[in-house]
């Protein structure tokens, strides 16, 4: 049996779709389990039980300070070694991005992964192209954002779930492996050209001041976390491509462009609210 962490979660729920599109046999785990899905709440660790699992994919439980991510990823390791799984997959950050602020997490998750004594495999997964798309901000008549003229090898996000899901699918043929699953680079100014309307940038401390004190509900952690992002694009950081995707995937990975002209599209535009 195949277990995915992070089954409510987008990237969790698109592993799961593919794995079950594949005849696997997989369940999910949540915190809030719904039909098809197991209870697993990584901060109660009472409800991690692993019991007749012998893939787990381990979707990071990102979204917290480092030291909750990091704690959370060690329970459920924990109680995958009790409770007898034979292999973890496990979601990482692509290894360009380890300036970027939420990195430490995941590479620290690695190190637990690899001293399990587990088989393992390593997914370092790319930027979403639907996250690249939504930081575009709505300005007026066009698009501004901090990237200026950098390029993301922004990757769509059901062609990392079709990625986990082949790993998975056949675990023992990708053990010890680490995979940097990055797609095509694309900047603000194309996605723009696809809407139409222009591309403004700004600077970065504009950029800081606007997550700070004109964008509610962000956690502390995530501002940083956000101007991180911004600057290793604007930079050209975040740029490198490889071909470990297509690999993977046996096929050519979907062109991040549109998906990140819709997710921008579907942010919220002057008028539309």
């Amino acid at each position: 049996m195949i277990l995915v962490t992070g089954a409510n979660g987008s990237l969790g729920s698109a592993t799961l779709a593919a794995l079950r599109a594949g005849g696997a046999a997989v369940t999910g785990g949540s915190r809030t389990p719904g039909e098809g899905t197991r209870h697993l709440d990584f901060d109660d660790h009472a409800s991690l039980d692993l019991t007749g699992v012998s893939t787990l994919v381990l979707i990071s439980a990102g979204y917290a300070e480092d030291d909750q991510v990091v704690g959370r990823h060690a329970a459920v390791l924990d109680a995958a070694m009790r409770d007898g799984v034979d292999h973890v997959v496990y979601t990482s950050l692509t290894t360009a991005g380890d300036h970027l602020g939420f990195a430490l997490a995941h590479r620290a998750t690695e190190r637990l992964v690899r001293a399990s004594g587990l088989p393992w495999t390593i997914l370092r997964n790319g930027l979403y192209a639907e996250l690249f798309g939504g930081l575009l901000i709505w300005a007026g008549d066009g698009l501004e954002s901090a990237f200026g003229d950098g390029a993301l090898a922004a990757v769509a996000r059901e062609d990392l779930a079709d990625a986990a899901a082949a790993v998975a699918g056949n675990p023992a043929r990708h053990s010890g492996r680490v995979y940097d699953l990055v797609g095509t680079p694309v900047t603000a100014g194309q996605v723009a050209d696809r809407l139409g309307v222009p591309h403004r940038t700004i600077g970065l401390g504009e950029y800081r001041r606007r997550l700070l004190d004109d964008t509610p509900g962000l956690l502390p952690f995530q501002p940083p976390m956000l101007a991180s992002i911004a600057t290793g694009i604007r930079h050209g950081f975040l740029a490198g491509t490889t071909a470990d995707l297509t690999d993977l995937l046996g096929r050519p990975a979907r062109d991040p462009l549109p998906v990140a002209v819709a997710a921008a599209s579907a942010a919220s535009r002057p008028g539309r609210g």
